[in-house]
């Protein structure tokens, strides 16, 4: 009778790490879209959310600006832009608490800014 032979703890490390890589870890991320549908470029947008913001130099008529964070803390969100005539303009959205996850989009309208958010279900 031959008895199978114990890994060396080397092996065994490396045989978890590979479990778990591929088990995969998981975080919390927002997908953002802020999209100009007025008929002129927006310059200077920036999107606050709790801990950073992001944001871009310009956005041309019918473009949109992707972009991926985490959220660390909570509060509130809000944009920030200038329009084509040089005028600043602030709104207020909605608030984000710490592991929130799903999407978040801004469309600027004529008509001023409109919020969709649509997160994974939790309790809070």
């Amino acid at each position: 009778m031959r008895l199978a032979k114990i890994p060396a703890p080397a092996a065994v490390l490396t045989l978890a790490a590979a479990i778990l890589t591929l088990a995969g870890c998981h975080s919390a991320y927002i997908e953002a879209t802020v999209s100009n549908r007025t008929a002129l470029p927006l310059s200077l947008i920036e999107v606050d959310y709790p801990s950073a913001s992001f944001g871009t130099q310009t956005l041309a008529p019918g473009a949109d600006f992707h972009y991926r964070f985490k959220v660390l803390g909570s509060g509130p969100t809000a944009i920030l832009w200038t329009d084509a005539a040089h005028h600043d303009h602030k709104d207020t959205g909605p608030i984000l608490h710490e592991d929130d996850e799903g999407s978040l989009a801004i469309a600027i309208n004529p008509d001023g800014p409109h919020w969709l958010i649509s997160f994974a279900s939790k309790s809070r």
